[in-house]
């Protein structure tokens, strides 16, 4: 797909759905031995959901495994469309597009595994990260330069961020 054409998909978004095993995270899975589990989160994935936010694009998870640990991480970040423990991905899609009043064609997925297929592939903007199972990136709009855990989430935010307002205008921001 040709950039101008990935931009202008990019451009059309209003929500950007995330998955979090292998996305936000590395797709390990860490246990204490008292059986809570754990994960762990890139800081600049934070600072990109938190501007996509702020510049008027709503953050949704849809995950098929439910933690505790992902529930305060989306807390922190004020995303409140956090989808646990949703094995079938596409219905649980289909109920996230109906409570957000949004179509499939203002909808980015961002998903690394074959689960992730059936919601992806409704959607008009298909992300995966650059370890994402090989499938899957075949079949992506758009597949990042960075692993999941280690700042994909960020490159696609940025890639939002650059169609909707530029990334000159948002980093301008900082200064």
């Amino acid at each position: 797909m040709s950039s101008e054409h990935l931009r202008e998909k990019a451009a059309g978004i209003q929500l950007a759905v995330f998955d979090i095993d292998g996305v936000m995270t590395d797709g390990r899975l860490y246990f204490t031995d008292s059986g809570e589990q754990g994960k762990a989160f890139h800081v600049r994935d934070g600072l990109g959901l938190k501007a996509l936010m702020s510049h008027g694009i709503n953050v949704a998870v849809i995950t098929a495994r439910v933690s505790s640990a992902l529930d305060r991480r989306m807390r922190e970040l004020g995303i409140e469309r956090v989808m646990q423990g949703h094995q079938d991905k596409h219905r649980a899609l289909e109920s996230l597009l109906q409570l957000e009043g949004v179509g499939p064609e203002a909808t980015c997925y961002t998903g690394d595994d074959l689960v992730d297929w059936p919601a992806m592939r409704h959607c008009a903007l298909k992300c995966a990260p650059a370890d994402a199972d090989e499938w899957i990136r075949s079949r992506a709009d758009f597949v990042t330069n960075r692993d999941g855990g280690h700042g994909a989430v960020r490159e696609v935010c940025e890639l939002l961020l650059d169609a909707h307002i530029g990334l000159d205008t948002w980093r301008a921001g900082f200064n």
